[in-house]
């Protein structure tokens, strides 16, 4: 079964994908001499990549907590298990910069729309990318747009937690804004790691747990990271709850909350 879910996808990716590019080619040039942000753009991604969470029946989405998203600038960071946590993370359908392996930005036509939507690149293991992207997160933060980073910095065996990078509270730390802990299950049943397999069945859920105000994250990253990832082995401790009669998250739509795109600040 694995096998046709897989072939299946690909073509439903491939047949897709060139009507997404072009769309979010022409949002980029109406968008471009107003939307400095790309707010207009990470929406229209967005929507796209809830789609194609969602094309396969066998796979169901729920959302919880997007109103914990706060207003303006912040670092949300998320547990990362899957090439399919980037979709997954966009069902959320709020503002933000994720920042994503470079390799990524030289794809044909994805990587094009990454780099329309302003995300963030870095090369893992040279130390000159790390902090070239910092830096850019700095300037979306300074801007009131927030990012989103996976401090394991590489995909986490299932069921186990990678020890967390502190750059992510460094930032946290020194920009003085809110830090917001992203808890995601299951998408290791849409594909483990970067595939190529995807499973028939599956249930995602994307789980917003409550921001750490400026006031409470202390001084000390390491002890920030630290605090943070205990958060997440113990969410992560209990079943994923998803009744069968749960109602499906979809664009416009959550078990809280409403949707209020685009906006940053």
């Amino acid at each position: 079964m694995s096998y046709l879910v897989t072939a299946l996808y690909g073509v439903v990716f491939s047949l897709t994908l060139p009507a997404c590019f072009v769309g979010g080619v022409l949002v980029y040039l109406v968008t471009w001499p107003f939307d400095r942000n790309r707010l207009w753009m990470h929406t229209y991604v967005s929507l796209w990549g809830a789609f194609y969470m969602r094309v396969w029946p066998g796979w169901r989405v729920r959302v919880e907590g997007r109103e914990r998203v706060p207003e303006g600038a912040c670092i949300l960071v998320a547990n990362h298990q899957s090439a399919a946590d980037i979709f997954a993370v966009l069902s959320l359908l709020r503002q933000f910069k994720f920042v994503s392996k470079g390799s990524l930005f030289s794809l044909p036509l994805v990587g094009w729309l990454m780099w329309m939507a302003g995300y963030v690149a870095v090369e893992r293991g040279r130390p000159r990318s790390m902090q070239e992207m910092l830096e850019r997160c700095r300037v979306w933060l300074r801007r009131g747009v927030p990012v989103l980073l996976f401090p394991e910095g590489g995909y986490a065996p299932e069921g186990t937690r990678l020890p967390f990078k502190r750059g992510p509270f460094r930032l946290a730390l020194e920009e003085q804004v809110p830090l917001v802990p992203v808890v995601l299950e299951g998408t290791t049943a849409v594909m483990v790691g970067d595939g190529p397999w995807m499973g028939a069945r599956a249930k995602v859920c994307v789980r917003v747990l409550p921001p750490l105000p400026v006031e409470s994250l202390g001084s000390d990253e390491g002890v920030l990271a630290e605090r943070v990832r205990a958060l997440y082995v113990e969410a992560l401790a209990g079943d994923l709850l998803l009744p069968d009669d749960a109602s499906l998250a979809r664009p416009g739509s959550s078990s809280r909350g409403t949707t209020r795109m685009p906006r940053a600040g």
